[in-house]
């Protein structure tokens, strides 16, 4: 076949232009650059950046956007494609841009020691310059972790000075969309471990973050490559494209600052609190929750960096806010520069701002964002996978990423098994290790925390954030003030404090050198129980100092304020230990931290008052036990924030909060008491993914209706104990999807039971691995005897039977107490717990009543659990109480309930939700009060309700009818006969 003269002549000249074309890119690094920079002027310098306005000589006025870059890119993405990328179709729609450029770390003064804080404080001082300067609120915008800025910014600053946010594609919900769809759990503990050991240490150049963005598309990135050269030939076709090849192949990557990425992998990455809550910027806790202003979130339906489950997070973090969002297919960097965002992005960006700013209605392509899109999802995997696929194509190559991601799939759900079993095969085993001399302490867990993880944070309080570091420093330093003034191991030393940080240090610091914690709740009887523990010396915080002063005892006060200033009697033997120079204390040679053993008492828990007073001994092995297996059963780890609504003198702050907390890694918050309001704000505030409870706490908190049925939470799961069963009900239909987990645990002994499930509301549950086995024995609760059987053994309870909840007794239980030996053979050792339980047919435990509060009538023992969890699981019913009512010539079983407002109750409802107890377990008469009191931990108090005077015959008293088995009016006749 013969070629003609012109077939000949342009393939010389392709071959020619390619290789003039060629020699310069090799040359210069590119060809001619097809467009112009946009002007700008540099408004403000700042060691953390430079601001940078565009446009400078044009007429201002109008509505102002901030623009903010990623950090591993160049600032110049906003301008990448000239007049047709992101300043210059929004100055045409007359908005004033403004972009901040944070400068590469490469070539800034400390640039390698950035962390994310110094960004977000950067975006925040940016904002203010800008608002100062042209008087407007701004349009906060962020590209990628840009975006990721700009949210947090925002909620660092309250949405103070912002008109509105938009993002593209930035992550919220990091779990929902991990890059390249990988397994959250499966690299969540890989990524901790570098975000704490390598990343700091590890500058991140701009070559790596170059090479980085390209291996996470290979594919793209070989395409454009191939593109490339087919058209090198081509100058005039390729010019127009130039400048972003360039951006994109070379010149737009800037390093990334090792503590920077740190931040964003240990916060955003392991413990996903964009979404959650609780991320840190300068030991103060930020939530998305605090933004109210309006905000779009572009997605890419292709993006495998921003995903779109990840991105749409923001509806769920932020849910004050109203959030919309506009969905394109592009990947991550077309969403801002390309023919996509020249097109589509940026003439939407424009006409948001516009409807913001009230001049045009909303473009249609932009709706409001919802966290669940069923019918896209089909639909975006469809694109994705023909995105895929094309490009592969036109690269001619082939991987197997549809399969990858089914094996991915597939491996999620074992990964999380396996990685549950990590958490809880050691804690399980370290429990099986402890022997009477082991020695094991609150403040030894916390020593070990500090020196595991030292940038970790230990505790959040009043909108600040403690690292583990900072609080083992100061229990070190506090230990050294008690030994100044004389405590010593085995010293028992009262402990008068609100729930705050010095409390949670003053129980450490006195563990660390192996004294007593005595724990006295602020209003209980301080003489009493300074006489009935044998203790001579107290440590109390301003609060209550005065309380504390009036016992005569020695006084020890610490935390804020100055207890010089305070005034008390003349003579009071009173220590400041706030001014007691550590540095100055010699320590004694008998010193050595943390030396309590598990058989040594730790606490003495008081309550009560006078001769009412319960008392309550517990060894370091029955702290760690609780500790142990609450971290246990509630699968805590360091991604946890365990919010401690419970006091920290009660048992379920000390034991379940406290203890779960520390034996988990996890942080925990305290609160200074029950406010609802209050409680609404932290839980977002802090990233609360925990919370514990007594009795009947949450009740507060679901009557003030601080978080509507519905409202996006991070709550998992709400952790205590006594909680009655129609409060539970309501409580996770509240708070769906989180569980309740219900804790039964005896103080003396070991047993600890737990309904981990959660699906059996006012269960108890069965044993919690590692801590005491149980039994339950016929117990006849009139003569107070265990029953036994032909051999003189106790008897077994069959299934539902009720019997008395008995514990194996360990090496460190003490049997003085109170134990039993030769229960079911020869010298076995068993300790009863003072609580009645019947087993149900699936093994799980029911609390069925106190021995002592056992209704004694004539047809036989009446039990009050049963009858207080039946009553509250009716709508109307706000709390309840059972107890015995002494009548003429015998014991009555009452019950007195509260309605909730509102609600009306009627004697059917009582008629219908008794119906499930056998006809003599229940109540003889159900009566309404206005109120039931409640203990300070949130018990309701039958103790209190029968003091105020028992039923009354009227419309609101009911008394039982055998013969009708229902409920009627009491009136006077029927009084009469009782």
């Amino acid at each position: 076949m013969k070629l003609s003269v012109r077939g000949l002549a342009g393939s010389a000249q392709r071959v020619m232009s390619t290789a003039q074309n060629g020699l310069e890119v090799i040359r210069f690094g590119g060809l001619g650059r097809d467009t112009d920079s946009s002007p700008f002027e540099i408004v403000e310098r700042r060691p953390m950046y430079r601001l940078r306005r565009y446009f400078p000589g044009a007429p201002t006025g109008g509505p102002v956007a901030l623009f903010v870059p990623p950090l591993m890119v160049n600032a110049d993405i906003w301008d990448v494609n000239g007049d047709d990328g992101a300043v210059g179709i929004l100055h045409r729609g007359g908005i004033d841009c403004w972009v901040i450029d944070f400068g590469s770390p490469s070539v800034e003064e400390g640039g390698w020691k950035r962390d994310l804080a110094d960004h977000v404080l950067a975006v925040n001082s940016a904002i203010d310059t800008v608002c100062a300067t042209t008087g407007r609120n701004v349009h906060l915008m962020g590209y990628s972790q840009g975006g990721m800025f700009a949210y947090q910014a925002a909620a660092f600053r309250a949405g103070k000075g912002i008109a509105s946010i938009v993002t593209f594609g930035s992550p919220v919900d990091i779990v929902a969309g991990m890059p390249l769809g990988l397994p959250h759990d499966a690299v969540s503990d890989l990524v901790d471990f570098a975000a704490d050991h390598v990343v700091p240490r590890l500058p991140i150049t701009d070559r790596m973050v170059r090479i980085g963005f390209q291996l996470l598309d290979p594919v793209k990135t070989a395409k454009a490559r191939i593109d490339f050269l087919r058209q090198l030939h081509d100058r005039e076709a390729l010019l127009p494209k130039e400048r972003q090849r360039r951006f994109l192949t070379n010149e737009g990557w800037i390093g990334y600052a090792g503590p920077a990425a740190a931040d964003l992998l240990k916060q955003f990455v392991v413990h996903n609190r964009m979404m959650l809550g609780g991320f840190v910027i300068r030991d103060q806790p930020i939530s998305l929750a605090d933004l109210k202003c309006p905000i779009l979130a572009f997605l890419g339906e292709v993006d495998e960096i921003g995903q779109p489950a990840a991105v749409r997070g923001i509806v769920r973090a932020a849910p004050r806010a109203e959030v919309y969002e506009s969905t394109l297919v592009s990947g991550h960097f077309g969403l801002v520069a390309g023919s996509v965002a020249t097109r589509l992005t940026w003439p939407q960006v424009r006409d948001w701002v516009g409807w913001i700013d009230g001049s045009n209605p909303l473009p249609e392509e932009i709706v409001p964002m919802s966290d669940h899109v069923p019918e896209g999802v089909p639909r975006t995997a469809l694109r994705r996978v023909v995105h895929t696929a094309a490009a592969l194509v036109e690269a001619g190559a082939e991987v197997g990423r549809t399969l990858e991601h089914l094996a991915t799939n597939t491996l999620r759900g074992s990964v999380g098994v396996v990685e549950g079993a990590a958490r809880t095969l050691p804690r399980l085993t370290r429990l099986g290790m402890i022997e009477p001399s082991t020695r094991i302490s609150i403040g030894r867990l916390m020593a070990e925390q500090a020196r595991r993880s030292p940038r970790g944070e230990c505790f959040l309080f009043d909108d600040r954030v403690h690292t583990n570091v900072a609080v083992d420093m100061r229990i070190e330093n506090v230990v050294r003030g008690l030994i100044s003034v004389g405590i010593r191991p085995a010293t028992r030393v009262g402990v008068v404090m609100e729930t705050r940080p010095s409390a949670l240090v003053t129980l450490a610091a006195l563990s660390r050198i192996g004294a007593v914690a005595v724990l006295m709740a602020p209003e209980s009887d301080l003489n009493s129980a300074l006489e009935q523990t044998g203790t001579m010396i107290l440590v109390s915080d301003p609060e209550n100092l005065r309380h504390a002063v009036a016992t005569g005892a020695r006084v020890l006060v610490l935390g804020g304020g100055d207890a010089r200033g305070l005034a008390v009697p003349d003579g009071t033997d009173l220590v400041d230990l706030e001014q007691i120079d550590p540095e100055r204390v010699r320590v004694p040679g008998w010193y050595r931290p943390n030396p309590g053993r598990a058989r040594e008492l730790a606490f003495i828990l008081v309550a009560g008052v006078g001769d009412r007073l319960d008392i309550k001994y517990i060894t370091n092995h029955r702290w760690a036990l609780s500790a142990f297996g609450t971290a246990t059963a509630a699968d805590l780890d360091h991604k946890d924030t365990v919010y401690c609504l419970a006091p920290l003198h009660h048992s379920s702050g000390l034991l379940v909060s406290l203890g779960g907390a520390i034996a988990g890694g996890s942080r925990i918050a305290l609160a200074r008491s029950l406010d609802p309001a209050r409680f609404a704000e932290e839980v977002h505030r802090y990233g609360v993914t925990v919370v514990t409870y007594t009795w009947t706490m949450l009740r507060d908190i679901l009557d003030a209706e601080v978080f509507p049925e519905g409202h996006a939470h991070p709550v998992r799961l709400f952790i205590g104990s006594g909680m009655p069963a129609g409060l539970w009900r309501r409580t996770v239909e509240q708070f769906a999807p989180a569980r309740v987990l219900e804790f039964y645990a005896s103080i003396e002994g070991d047993v600890v039971l737990a309904n981990v499930p959660g699906v059996k509301f006012g269960c108890k549950g069965r044993p919690v691995p590692g801590t005491a086995r149980v039994e339950l024995v016929a117990y006849d609760p009139v003569s107070g005897q265990v029953q036994v059987d032909d051999n003189g053994y106790a008897r077994r309870c069959g299934d539902n039977e009720v019997g008395l909840l008995i514990g194996s007794a360990g090496a460190t239980v003490d049997l003085s107490l109170g134990g039993l030996r030769g229960v079911f053979e020869p010298e076995d050792s068993w300790l009863p717990t003072e609580n009645l339980f019947r087993r149900d047919s699936d093994g799980d435990f029911w609390l069925v009543d106190r021995i002592d509060t056992v209704i004694r009538t004539r047809r036989g023992p009446v039990f009050t659990q049963p009858i207080v969890d039946v009553l509250n699981d009716i709508a109307a019913v706000d709390m309840e109480v059972a107890y015995a009512l002494p009548g003429r010539d015998r014991v009555l079983a009452v019950a007195a309930v509260s309605v909730r407002p509102g609600f009306r109750l009627e004697p059917v409802d009582i008629t219908e939700a008794l119906r499930s107890l056998a006809p003599d377990q229940r109540p003889d008469v159900v009566y309404v009060v206005d109120d039931i009191p409640r203990s300070p931990w949130f018990r309701p108090s039958a103790h209190a309700v029968a003091a105020a005077g028992g039923p009354r015959p009227g419309p609101l008293t009911w008394w039982y009818e055998p013969e009708s088995e229902s409920y009627a009016v009491l009136t006077d006749t029927d009084a009469a006969w009782f």
